[in-house]
């Protein structure tokens, strides 16, 4: 498998990780939309979310929860950040590989896109 997300998160690519645990990799993105743009992966691979199912709602907690410990350890937990979630070619999704956004350090506004 050639996945690009597959390979930062097991260390075949540097990448500017910024978070890490058994299961779930941060690294910021290499081209951001926000002043902090963060992409959590897990380090198993996943295509896109259609392909979850109950058994990995563990996992799916996991990677919200290390988006919240970044955004906090950033400094913009209170200010507020956005996380997003694409899931396939109309949403927007170009890697895949499930990835969580974190973006953070200026306003988003609504309607996102």
């Amino acid at each position: 498998m050639d996945c690009i997300f597959c390979r930062i998160a097991n260390g075949e690519i540097k990448g500017d990780v910024v978070y890490q645990d058994d299961e779930v990799v941060g690294f910021r993105d290499l081209n951001p939309q926000a002043p902090h743009h963060v992409l959590f992966v897990p380090r198993r691979h996943v295509a896109t979310v259609n392909e979850f199912d109950d058994a990995d709602a563990t996992l799916i907690g996991k990677l919200v929860l290390a988006a919240g410990k970044v955004a906090a350890d950033l400094g913009v937990a209170d200010e507020g950040y956005r996380l997003v979630t694409n899931c396939n070619g109309n949403a927007g999704q170009t890697v895949f590989h499930v990835h969580l956004h974190m973006l953070a350090g200026r306003v988003m506004r609504w309607p996102p896109g």
